[in-house]
């Protein structure tokens, strides 16, 4: 019986909790629709026209306008290509002055 109970108020927790969101939802659909009005410096409410949003300045060409074009071009490279560039990476380091050991450099125990 009791666990009956619980079932039910969690059941009816969780419809109150749905209609919440919707009827959030729905209030900032509205809100984000309607033109809003700011005061003006005298006090009167003056209507604002919506924004053109801002654009980031990476997605802007030279003179300003907007580069339709793909920004990360990726190009596929064999895994031994990788694995040389990694190799030469790992020898270029200033850590592995050790010598041409194939074993990484363990730390001492204290």
């Amino acid at each position: 019986m009791l666990q009956a109970i619980y079932i039910l108020l969690f059941a009816v927790l969780a419809i109150l909790a749905f209609a919440n969101l919707f009827r959030s939802l729905f209030s900032l659909g509205i809100a984000s629709q309607r033109v809003t009005q700011a005061p003006a410096w005298d006090g009167a409410s003056v209507p604002h026209e919506p924004r053109q949003p801002t654009l980031h300045p990476e997605l802007l060409d030279d003179r300003g306008r907007l580069i339709n074009e793909p920004l990360l071009v990726m190009r596929q490279i064999s895994v031994e290509d990788v694995r040389d560039r990694l190799d030469a990476l790992y020898e270029a380091s200033p850590e592995n002055k050790g010598g041409d050991s194939e074993e990484p450099p363990t730390a001492p125990l204290a």
